[in-house]
Formats: C-alpha cells, sequence, structure tokens
C-alpha cells in the first residue's frame, strides 16, 4: 500500500550552464523596486558575482554580505532590519547553502516581522515573506530548492529548523558554470553533503514516492561525477551531473527528511562550527553501518545505483558502504578525527542529537546511547 502524501514544489527551476544570464528576464518579471543580495564576504570579491551586479545595473540594489558559514541567529537579524532600512522588495541569495538559509529566514522577517527566536519556537506562525530568488554557487546543499532554513541559536548552541513552502524560493537558477572555480575540498564536502542528503531522503520513515525516486537518481549523478568534478574542476559535464544530482537531493529529503547523520552534523556544527558538509560526510558511513539491518534493501538499492553487485541484498549493501568510505578518501575529505573533537563532549553531542527533530525519521530507531556508540566508532575510524 502507497501512504497518502502530498508533493509541494513552489520554487520555479531553471536549470542550466550559462543560464544565470536570465535573471535579467525573472527580474523584468517581478519588476523589484529594491533588490538586496545576501551572501558572505568571500564570494562578494569573485568575478562571477560582479557579473551578477551587472545584471542589476537597471535596479536599485544593496548587498548584505555578513553571512557566516552555519548561519547564526545575529546574521539573519541583522540581514533582516537592512532589509526593512533598505525598504527591499526582492533578496537574492547568492552562495552556497549558508546564505540562502539565512535569505529564507530575513526574506520572511522582513516581511512579517518578529524575531528568528519566535519562528524556532514556532510562537509566531509564518504567513508572508519577501520574493526571494536563489543563485546557488556550491553543488551540494540543495537549498535552493527546499522550504527549510537551519539557523544556529547563538545562545543555547543548537542548530533549529525553521520551515513553510512560503520560505522556499519563488525562482531558483541553477547555473552549474558557477561552480567552476570552487576549490577542490568545497566540492569534495558539498558533494557528500549532498550524497547525504539523497539516502538519507530516499530512507527517512516518512519518505514518499517522488522523494524516493529522485533521491535515488541523486544517488547515480553525485557517485558517478563527483570524484572528477573534485580532480578536474574545469570539466563541465562533471560539474553538470554533480549540480544536478545535488539538486535532485535538494528535491528528496525537502519532501521526506534527513535523518540521523544530520542529526550528529547539526549538533557538531552548533558546537564546533564544522562545515556541515565536512561532518555530514565524515558520519555517513557510520551512521549506514548502524541502520544497515533495517534498511538492507534500500542500502542495496543504493548500492547498485553505484554499480554493485553481489549474491545478495546485504552483500551489496556492504559493498556499498565501504564505496561511500572509499570515495570519500578519493577526493581528499578528512576523517572525524580531523574536526578535533573531543570525546569527552561525545555526551553532550549524543543528547543533542537525540533532541534534533529528525531523529524520529531515522530508519533505525535511535536514542542518546546509540549515538553515542555511533561518535566513538566514528572517533575510532
Amino acid at each position: 500500500m502507497i501512504k497518502p502524501f502530498e508533493f509541494i514544489l513552489p520554487t520555479k527551476i531553471i536549470f542550466g550552464s550559462g543560464e544565470v544570464k536570465k535573471l535579467k528576464e525573472v527580474l523584468k518579471e517581478k519588476n523589484p523596486k529594491k533588490v538586496m543580495i545576501v551572501t558572505d564576504p568571500n564570494l562578494r570579491n569573485i568575478e562571477v558575482f560582479k557579473k551578477l551586479e551587472k545584471q542589476l545595473k537597471d535596479y536599485k540594489y544593496v548587498v548584505f554580505d555578513e553571512v557566516e558559514p552555519n548561519p547564526k541567529d545575529y546574521n539573519v537579524e541583522k540581514g533582516a532590519e537592512f532589509a526593512v532600512k533598505e525598504k527591499v522588495d526582492l533578496i537574492i541569495a547568492f552562495g552556497g547553502g549558508s546564505p540562502i538559509d539565512a535569505a529564507k529566514v530575513i526574506s520572511l522577517i522582513a516581511a512579517q516581522g518578529g524575531d528568528v527566536k519566535s519562528y524556532m519556537d514556532k510562537k509566531i506562525e509564518i504567513e508572508k515573506a519577501l520574493t526571494f530568488i536563489a543563485i546557488p554557487t556550491t553543488a551540494g546543499t540543495g537549498s535552493e530548492v527546499t522550504f527549510s532554513s537551519v539557523i544556529t541559536d547563538t545562545e543555547e548552541k543548537f542548530k533549529y529548523t525553521i520551515k513553510s513552502p512560503l520560505i522556499a524560493a519563488d525562482v531558483a537558477i541553477i547555473d552549474p558554470e558557477l561552480t567552476l572555480s570552487l576549490p577542490k575540498s568545497i566540492t569534495a564536502t558539498t558533494g557528500m553533503d549532498a550524497l547525504t542528503h539523497a539516502i538519507e531522503g530516499y530512507t527517512a520513515l516518512c519518505t514518499e514516492p517522488i522523494a524516493e525516486s529522485v533521491g535515488l537518481s541523486a544517488v547515480s549523478y553525485i557517485t558517478e561525477y563527483l570524484e572528477e568534478a573534485v580532480k578536474n574542476g574545469d570539466n563541465i559535464k562533471a560539474r553538470e551531473n554533480v549540480m544536478m544530482g545535488s539538486l535532485l537531493a535538494g528535491l528528496s529529503f525537502s519532501h521526506s527528511d534527513v535523518a540521523a547523520v544530520h542529526c550528529m552534523a547539526e549538533a557538531l556544527g552548533s558546537i564546533y562550527d564544522s562545515p556541515h558538509g565536512t561532518c555530514n560526510s565524515v558520519l555517513l558511513p557510520y551512521v549506514m553501518e548502524y541502520n544497515l539491518p533495517e534498511t538492507t534493501d534500500k542500502y542495496a538499492s543504493i548500492a547498485r545505483e553505484m554499480g554493485i553487485e553481489g549474491k545478495d541484498n546485504l552483500e551489496v549493501a556492504k559493498k556499498g558502504i565501504e564505496k561511500i568510505k572509499k570515495l570519500s578518501k578519493s577526493i581528499g575529505l578528512p576523517d572525524f578525527k580531523s574536526l578535533n573533537v573531543s570525546p569527552d563532549d561525545f555526551e553532550k553531542l549524543s543528547e543533542m542529537s537525540e533532541k534534533n527533530g529528525s531523529t524520529p525519521s531515522n530508519p533505525r530507531t535511535i536514542k542518546k546511547e546509540q549515538y553515542l556508540e555511533v561518535f566513538k566508532k566514528a572517533y575510532i575510524g
């Protein structure tokens, strides 16, 4: 029996190399009075940002470039204050997952008021947001097509997810050419982030047929082309395929959920401010090993998307997990110890992981005690 489900896709997707030029057409259609670009300080000085600005020459615009990795509550508050002060009516997010996630909540608060904590605690119902265009410059987060935003509460040191179709991008312009200049390390970590989205979106308990289909397809795109994209960054075919994998993975987990890998990664990001993609990549195979008794068939399907065969599903699934470990090493990703996480914090990290709202979606029941064991296994390697 197929369970009843809903599939909402409020975002118009424009995909293709060179398609960032379509921004002019989108802006003409939206006809904003004043635009605000949300980005980070590193991106503001690169050539592609200057090309973006040229497309805005016929519009009044301002730039907010104070978004940090693992975007913080104060980044969002300051951005929203700036948007209100400047009276902007359209926001463009330009960058990776951090600027895009920040821009979602900036557009919400600028339109509706309130503070970020009230939305984290769900004390205010989300009713409206400014018009919002997302232009990703990494192939990893899928945030340009999701309707959730993960923001760090710096007082609690905890990541909260704010979720509503109303904060989704109205338009996502996904141009693989924007990823050509990405360093190898970022290509690798964001690519493994996307693979984690695909695998968790496909296997989460709350998944549904469309999310399963696009998640499984994403695995194929990413695992076939990620290593080439890392080692030969100017290979546009590889960049396009990894970008497509990231997009499909975003569609998958946004209509399903993430699970234990993300719960653990977000705990690490909250305390250590570690890069989200790196956290996902080092934890993914260890969570898969824990989940294996409950997900053998699905993990076997994932492995077969990577070209693996064997005598039965269990053998194929185990080989798939090993291949993911080898892929991480081949693209230069670090091991868990390189994050400089103190074992003294494992108890706290396990508590935070269990508290995460996506814990119930993990395909195998997991509590603090099991999270602790996975942290220990990842640390040992």
